[in-house]
């Protein structure tokens, strides 16, 4: 569990909180967060390289690149995948409920994620957090 916390709150803060949200599925909400995601400010050539069928994490990884992917109903960061269970709205976010798993240990993490009309991510670190971290899509 402790490497799982470490590479969400390292590469995108995906460490926190576990959630007894009912499991829900995973619907066309999510069709907004699909994509390669890189924290703003950073150039998406230094994290990804497109391929064939989208967007990779450059060989060698950057296991701290502040990135995801989105695809279906899977987020990867650069050291772990994630299995979304659930997504439900809560006010102006959507409330993520992924299943982390990576070499080491797996456990459930709890993610506030909005889209914006910008074209933007934000993702927040509590249900009061007023400002989040911004990231920008790269496909």
């Amino acid at each position: 569990m402790g490497i799982a916390r470490f590479a969400g709150a390292t590469m995108i803060g995906l460490a926190g909180w576990t959630g007894g949200l009912a499991a829900k599925a995973v619907d066309a909400s999510l069709s907004g967060y699909q994509g390669s995601w890189v924290l703003d400010g950073r150039d998406c050539a230094d994290v990804f390289s497109s391929g064939g069928k989208g967007s990779a994490f450059k060989k060698p990884v950057d296991i701290f690149a502040p990135a995801f992917v989105i695809s279906g109903k899977r987020l990867r960061t650069p050291m772990a995948s994630y299995q979304i269970k659930s997504a439900r709205p809560a006010k102006d976010r959507q409330i993520f409920l992924l299943d982390c798993a990576n070499s080491v240990a797996s456990n459930e993490v709890r993610v506030l994620l909005a889209t914006s009309p910008n074209g933007m991510l934000k993702r927040y670190y509590s249900d009061v957090d007023p400002t989040g971290v911004t990231y920008r899509r790269c496909s």
